[in-house]
C-alpha cells in the first residue's frame, strides 16, 4: 500500500505579541495581504490559499530566550529555525530585495546554497526567512543535486554573496543555471 503525502505545505502559523507589526511586516515582505483579521488573530496570503501565514496573540509570551551560553542571535534556541519562500526566479528575487532594500528591510545573510540562491532576513520576532529561488530547473534536478552531495563536501551550506554583487551579476545577464556548482 502507498502512504499518502501531503499534496503541499499549506500555511504557517506564528505565536506573537507583535501581531500587527508580524502582520505589516510579512504584508510588506511577501507581498501579502489580509485576508481576515480580528484581535486575536490575522490570516495573510501572497496567492490563491486562504492563508499562507497567521499570526496569533494569545496574551503575554516569553521573548524567545538564547541557550544557556549561546549568543542572543537567532538559531541559538530550540524552535523554529527559519520558514522559505522561493520566488519564481532570479529578477522576482533580486527585484524583491531592491523593494525591500528601499523600505529598511535588509537582508542578514544571503548565501548559494548549489540547490537555492537565497536571502535571510529576521522578522520583527527575529524569526529567520529565507527568501530564495531554486537553482534547477525541475525539482527532480534539485533531487538529484541534493542526493549527490556527501558529508565530505568541502561547503556543505553554500558560498556567501554580496547582494549589491548579484544584482550587478543579474542585471548583467546571470542565468539561474550558472548558480549550481558552488561546492566544486
Amino acid at each position: 500500500m502507498t502512504m499518502p503525502k501531503p499534496q503541499k505545505l499549506s500555511h504557517l502559523v506564528l505565536q506573537t505579541n507583535r501581531r500587527d507589526q508580524m502582520r505589516d511586516w510579512y504584508c510588506t515582505v511577501l507581498g501579502a495581504q489580509v485576508l481576515h483579521e480580528n484581535k486575536f488573530i490575522c490570516f495573510v496570503s501572497y496567492d490563491d490559499e486562504h492563508h499562507r501565514v497567521a499570526f496569533i496573540d494569545p496574551g503575554p509570551l516569553a521573548e524567545k530566550a538564547p541557550s544557556e551560553g549561546k549568543t542572543a542571535r537567532a538559531g541559538g534556541e530550540v524552535g523554529l529555525h527559519h520558514m522559505a519562500f522561493t520566488y519564481a526566479g532570479l529578477d522576482d528575487l533580486i527585484d524583491n530585495y531592491l523593494r525591500l532594500k528601499e523600505l529598511g528591510i535588509r537582508p542578514h545573510r544571503c548565501v548559494n546554497h548549489g540547490v537555492t540562491t537565497s536571502m535571510y532576513y529576521y522578522d520583527p520576532d527575529r524569526n529567520q526567512v529565507e527568501l530564495l529561488v531554486d537553482n534547477f530547473a525541475t525539482a527532480s534536478e534539485g533531487q538529484a543535486y541534493m542526493r549527490g552531495r556527501s558529508a565530505t563536501d568541502k561547503n556543505p551550506v553554500g558560498i556567501d554573496f554580496d547582494p549589491e554583487e548579484m544584482v550587478e551579476r543579474v542585471r548583467a545577464g546571470l542565468r539561474t543555471e550558472e548558480l549550481v556548482n558552488i561546492n566544486a
